[in-house]
C-alpha cells in the first residue's frame, strides 16, 4: 500500500510511488469502533499518516484547534491533511457559538468527516480561554455551540466530555449534561471517565489523579441507548478495549497508541472483521510510510517532524533501543535525510507479526 502525500490545499507529488492511490480509503464513513484520542502538540498530520498505515479503520483526529485560531489565522496551515487519512474528525475547542460557526464551515470545505467538540481539557489555559471542561458547568452555551456548527456545516458534531466537574461528581449532573447538549443534536458522546479538577492539578494531573469511573459510562449508556457513548482513560490494550465493548459503543486510546502505535496493527481485525492478511508487520508498514517521508522532504518538512512520531514502533523488539537512539540523534539535523531513517531499520531485527 503506497500513500499519497498531497495534502488538501496542495499540488500533488510527482513522484510515480503515489500513482497507485487506495480508492476505497478516502470514503470509509467515520466508525468509532475504535478511537485514537485527540493529543496536543502529538496528532499533527504526520503522525496521523503513520497511524494510518497501521489501521484502514480506526477513527483519528486532530489536535484541539481553536476557534479563534481558524477565525483570526492561517486555516490552511491548521486544517490542512492528507487524504489518506479519513475517516478523520478535527477536534474544535471554544465557547462563542458564532465565532465556532464560521470555524466549522472551514471544515467542510477542507473536507473533514466529523466535527468534535473538546469539553474536556482542564488546562489553566483553556479555562482562561472559556471553554474546555470548564463548559460542563454550562451545558445549555455547549447546546448552542452545537446547534450552531450543526447548523453550518451539515456534518456529524460529537463531544468529548468528562464525567463531571470539581465537586459536581454525580450521574445526575453528568446525565443532565448529557441530555441537554444531545437535544441540540449531539448523537455521539466520546467520554473520559473522570471528573476533572479545574484548581490544583496540572493536565497530567487530571489524566491519572481522579479516580476512573467506567460504571458511571456504563450507566449512561444503559440510560440513553440511543446514543453513541465512546468510553476513553486509562485504556491500555485491545483487551481492556473488548471488555468495555460490552458495555459502550466504541473505544478511545490516547498515550497508549502513542507510545506503542503497532498496538494498531491488528485494530482492523479485531474490530472490524478484516482478514488477518491484511496485517502488516513493522518493517511493512516502515515500507509504506518511507515514500510518504521522502515527498514531505522534498515539500522542505524537517525529517524529524515525521521520525518523532514513529519511535515506538519497535517497541520490545531487537535493536528497537538503536533505531530510537539513531533517530534521536541524527533526525534533527538539517541536513537529514531518508538515510538516516534507512540507517536506523538496519537496527531492528525483522519479527513476525505476533511478536
Amino acid at each position: 500500500m503506497l500513500l499519497q502525500s498531497a495534502l488538501v490545499k496542495r499540488e500533488p507529488s510527482s513522484s510515480a510511488a503515489y500513482s497507485r492511490i487506495i480508492a476505497p480509503m478516502l470514503t470509509l464513513p467515520p466508525d468509532h469502533t475504535f478511537c485514537v484520542a485527540p493529543m496536543l502538540d502529538w496528532t499533527d498530520r504526520h503522525e496521523r499518516v503513520f497511524l494510518r498505515v497501521l489501521s484502514r479503520h480506526a477513527m483519528l483526529y486532530t489536535e484541539m484547534i481553536t476557534s479563534a485560531a481558524l477565525v483570526h489565522g492561517r486555516k490552511t496551515r491548521l486544517l490542512e491533511f492528507s487524504p489518506v487519512e479519513h475517516p478523520i474528525a478535527v477536534q474544535l475547542g471554544g465557547s462563542n457559538p458564532a465565532e465556532l460557526q464560521q470555524a466549522a464551515a472551514m471544515t467542510v470545505a477542507f473536507g473533514y468527516d466529523e466535527i468534535n467538540l473538546n469539553i474536556g481539557c482542564p488546562s489553566d489555559r483553556v479555562q482562561a480561554g472559556r471553554f474546555g471542561a470548564c463548559l460542563m458547568d454550562d451545558p445549555a452555551l455547549v447546546a448552542q455551540c452545537v446547534a450552531a456548527m450543526r447548523s453550518e456545516s451539515g456534518l456529524p458534531v460529537t463531544v468529548k466530555c468528562r464525567i463531571g466537574i470539581d465537586d459536581r461528581d454525580s450521574d445526575a449532573y453528568f446525565e443532565r449534561f448529557i441530555s441537554t447538549v444531545a437535544a441540540a443534536g449531539c448523537t455521539t458522546f466520546i467520554v473520559h471517565a473522570r471528573i476533572a479538577l479545574l484548581n490544583g492539578l496540572s493536565p497530567k494531573e487530571n489524566r491519572e489523579i481522579p479516580p476512573l469511573n467506567y460504571d458511571r459510562v456504563y450507566r449512561l449508556k444503559q440510560k440513553y441507548p440511543q446514543l453513541q457513548i465512546i468510553i476513553n482513560g486509562g485504556i491500555s490494550s485491545l483487551a481492556d478495549a473488548r471488555a468495555h465493548l460490552q458495555h459502550v459503543d466504541g473505544v478511545m486510546l490516547g498515550r497508549e497508541v502513542y507510545q506503542n502505535p503497532f498496538l494498531l496493527a491488528t485494530v482492523d481485525t479485531e474490530f472490524y472483521g478484516i482478514p488477518k492478511t491484511a496485517i502488516r508487520s513493522r518493517f511493512q508498514v516502515m515500507q509504506d510510510y518511507l515514500p510518504y517521508v521522502q515527498s514531505e522532504l522534498e515539500a522542505g518538512t524537517p525529517l524529524q517532524c515525521m521520525t518523532r512520531h514513529i519511535l515506538g514502533l519497535f517497541k520490545g523488539v531487537h535493536g528497537g533501543r538503536q533505531f530510537r537512539r539513531h533517530l534521536s540523534e541524527n533526525a534533527y539535523r538539517k541536513s537529514a535525510d531518508i538515510t538516516v531513517l534507512q540507517d536506523a531499520l538496519a537496527f531492528v531485527t525483522e519479527v513476525s507479526i505476533s511478536e
